[in-house]
C-alpha cells in the first residue's frame, strides 16, 4: 500500500473573506492554517502534497509558499478552471466559478494514484485528526470503503455569519446519510438554517463534515461518471455547485461504497470571516504554549 497524498482546495476560499485567506498569517511567524495542516501530514506519514489553485491566485500563492515544504516532501500544482470538461458541453457565457469541491478533487484526477486525503486550506483539523485518518488509510485493503473525520456542529459556527456544514447521521461506525447544508446561523439561542421560509433548529451536537476525507482513488471515477450527469442537469445554471458530500451520499445510498467516520481528539477552527482570525490566532498561540507545535514550523 503506497502512503497517503495530501490534497489541498485551495481554489475558491475568499469570497466571505476578503482577500486571499490561504496566505493570511495566523502563527508567529507567518505561518498560515495550511502550513500547519502539512506539518501534521508529515507527522503523521503523509508523502506528497497536492495544490488545488486558480490561475488567478498562482502568483500569490506560490511567492509565499515558495520552497516552503519542498524539503519535506513534493508538492504539486494543479488548476480548476473552466475547463477539463465533457467535448459536448459548453461553459455558460457568464459563468464565473468552477464547480466547487467535488470538481476540485476532478482536475487533480491525474496526478493522484494512491489513497489520499481531500481538505481544505482554511480549515485546521488537528494533529489527531490527521494520525486517525492516516492508520485508516493505511489498514484499509477495501478500494471502496472510505472515511472522514467528523465534528460537532457547536464547535464549528462562525459568531460572524453564516457556514456550509455537510451534516451527517451515521449507523454504528458507518456513515448513512450526508446533506450539503448551506447558510446554517447562530440565532438567539438556537442552531439553525431557514429553507422555503422555515426555521430548522439543529442540535448543538449534530456531526458534521469539515471536508476531511479519506479517500481511495476510485472515489476520482465515481465523480467523472457523475459530474456528466451534474452537467446535464445543472451545468447551465451559473451558481450551480457540485460537492464532495453530495456525490458520497449519492455513492452510500446507491450501495457502491461504505464510508467510516473517525472520532478524533482534536479541535477545529478556522477562517470564514475576518472576524473569526483573532480567535484562531489565540488557539494557535495556546497549542505552541503547550508544546503541541514548534513557535517555527519550518526552522
Amino acid at each position: 500500500m503506497k502512503k497517503p497524498i495530501l490534497v489541498v482546495m485551495a481554489a475558491w476560499m475568499w469570497s466571505r473573506y476578503g482577500w486571499l485567506k490561504q496566505i493570511d498569517p495566523i502563527g508567529p511567524n507567518n505561518e498560515v492554517i495550511i502550513d500547519y495542516s502539512i506539518f501534521d501530514a508529515i507527522k503523521a506519514g503523509f508523502w506528497k502534497v497536492i495544490f488545488i489553485i486558480r490561475k488567478s491566485i498562482e502568483s500569490d500563492f506560490k511567492t509565499f509558499f515558495w520552497n516552503r515544504f519542498e524539503k519535506f516532501l513534493p508538492v504539486e500544482y494543479v488548476y480548476q478552471e473552466l475547463d477539463k470538461l465533457p467535448n459536448w458541453f459548453s461553459v455558460p457565457e457568464w459563468r464565473v466559478k468552477p464547480w466547487w469541491t467535488a470538481h476540485a478533487l476532478l482536475v487533480a484526477k491525474d496526478f493522484i494514484d494512491a489513497p489520499f486525503v481531500a481538505l481544505n486550506a482554511d480549515d485546521f483539523y488537528g494533529r489527531d485528526a490527521f494520525i486517525k485518518i492516516a492508520e485508516f488509510l493505511s489498514e484499509n485493503q477495501d478500494s471502496n470503503i472510505y472515511a472522514l473525520v467528523w465534528y460537532y456542529l457547536k464547535n464549528t459556527i462562525s459568531d460572524f455569519g453564516s457556514v456550509n456544514r455537510g451534516i451527517c447521521r451515521s449507523n454504528n461506525d458507518l456513515l448513512s446519510d450526508i446533506v450539503e447544508t448551506k447558510n446554517i446561523v447562530k440565532k438567539e439561542w438556537q442552531i439553525g438554517f431557514m429553507e422555503n421560509d422555515n426555521w430548522n433548529v439543529l442540535s448543538p451536537d449534530t456531526l458534521v463534515s469539515m471536508n476531511f476525507f479519506g479517500f481511495m482513488p476510485s472515489i476520482l471515477e465515481y465523480i467523472e461518471i457523475w459530474f456528466k450527469k451534474f452537467l446535464e442537469n445543472h451545468g447551465q445554471e451559473l451558481t450551480s455547485e457540485y460537492y464532495i458530500p453530495t456525490v458520497l451520499d449519492q455513492l452510500i445510498k446507491s450501495n457502491k461504497i461504505m464510508c467510516h467516520i473517525l472520532p478524533n481528539n482534536s479541535s477545529w477552527f478556522g477562517v470564514t470571516y475576518p472576524q473569526d482570525k483573532t480567535q484562531v490566532i489565540d488557539s494557535i498561540q495556546k497549542l505552541i504554549t503547550s508544546w503541541a507545535y514548534p513557535e517555527k514550523l519550518w526552522d
